[in-house]
C-alpha cells in the first residue's frame, strides 16, 4: 500500500483533506453547527462513515471480481449499510449489516450468496479489521435483469 496523507483545513476548522495512495483526494471532518460561519462552504464525510464506506467498497470489489470470474453477467450492484456505534467513547461499531441487492442476466442466486460469503469471509481486508470489534452480517437480493 503507498502513502495516505491528511491536511488539515486550518486552525478554525475541524475539516480535514485526505488523499489516498493513488492521489485521490476526499473531503472529511465534522460539521460545523448551523448558524456557524462558512457552514455551507465546508462540507465533508464524517470519519466513521467513511469506515462503514470503505467496507462497502472493499466488499463490492470483491463480489464483482469472484462473479466475473465465475462468469455470472452482473449488471447492477448496489449495497445499503446500517451500522450502531457504542454510546460512548470511542463509540466503536457494534454491528454492521450489509444489504447487497445484485442486479443481472441469469445471476445463479448461490452464487452471488457464495461471492458475499468469501468477500466477507476472506478476501475483504476492511471486513477482516472490523471483525476483531463489530459484528458484520448481511442480507441480499438478486433481481434479473429484462
Amino acid at each position: 500500500m503507498g502513502q495516505i496523507a491528511l491536511h488539515w483545513a486550518g486552525h478554525d476548522s475541524q475539516m480535514f483533506i485526505t488523499r489516498d495512495s493513488f492521489g485521490h483526494m476526499v473531503v472529511a471532518g465534522s460539521w460545523p453547527n448551523e448558524g456557524e460561519e462558512n457552514w455551507v462552504e465546508w462540507k465533508g464525510v464524517k470519519p466513521s462513515d467513511m469506515l462503514v464506506m470503505a467496507l462497502c467498497s472493499c466488499s463490492a470489489y470483491d463480489v464483482v471480481m469472484i462473479l466475473s470470474r465465475q462468469r455470472q453477467e452482473l449488471t447492477d450492484l448496489r449495497i445499503t449499510a446500517e451500522a450502531n456505534q457504542a454510546s460512548e467513547p470511542p463509540y466503536q461499531f457494534t454491528d454492521i449489516h450489509l444489504h447487497y441487492v445484485a442486479t443481472g442476466r441469469d445471476l445463479d442466486p448461490a452464487k452471488v450468496e457464495r461471492a458475499i460469503h468469501l468477500s466477507e469471509e476472506k478476501y475483504c481486508s476492511v471486513a477482516a479489521t472490523i471483525k476483531g470489534v463489530a459484528k458484520i452480517t448481511n442480507s441480499y437480493e438478486v433481481h434479473q435483469a429484462g
